[in-house]
């Protein structure tokens, strides 16, 4: 299946790929030229939207949080430029409201770090209309109730007294879950 994924490449291989994690885009990058593409680097925002305005890609994988900001900056570059990019974006702070967002800005898919080179590229070249393949191993019920508490402190602006008080919830018990590490 990867073989018939990579023959689906166009003529057009350019790769944007934005990250802050320096060893993770090198890795990514030698991964993705293995499988046809011809990447390019970003280490930060103002990189990735200077490479995306000069010489917008067909496809580009963008972290969503970078130390200089946000990485769907790049992704609304990319849709001015080239409306035809396909975009991944990658996080390692899964939460639904994110993917909605990273979605309606217009990217492509919207995928959890650690996701592998193969992970990506199945992302990349997905058929537009082609919906994924149900999850090998699916949330457990307290992640989907910790991205639900996510979603809402989102919408919240990040106010913990005001997400506590839409969950009905005590505003200590809120701030302890928020201090801990996304369940699997």
């Amino acid at each position: 299946m990867m073989d018939q994924r990579v023959n689906q490449l166009g003529e057009d291989k350019t790769l944007l790929l934005v990250d802050d994690d320096e060893p993770f885009l090198r890795r990514l990058a030698k991964a993705m030229e293995k499988r046809g593409f011809e990447p390019e680097i970003a280490e930060s925002v103002a990189a990735g939207r200077a490479i995306a305005t000069a010489r917008p890609p067909a496809y580009a994988v963008v972290d969503l949080r970078l130390e200089d900001g946000n990485g769907l900056d790049i992704v609304e570059v990319l849709r001015g430029k080239r409306p035809d990019c396909r975009v991944v974006v990658l996080t390692g702070y899964g939460a639904i409201a994110t993917a909605v967002a990273a979605v309606k800005i217009g990217a492509t898919d919207y995928l959890s770090k650690p996701a592998d080179a193969n992970d990506i590229t199945n992302a990349l070249l997905s058929p537009e209309n082609e919906l994924p393949p149900p999850p090998e191993n699916p949330m457990s019920a307290d992640r989907v109730r910790w991205e639900h508490i996510q979603r809402v402190y989102e919408l919240c602006d990040r106010n913990v007294s005001e997400t506590a008080r839409r969950l009905n919830m005590h505003r200590r018990t809120l701030q302890r879950i928020l201090a801990k590490r996304s369940p699997r």
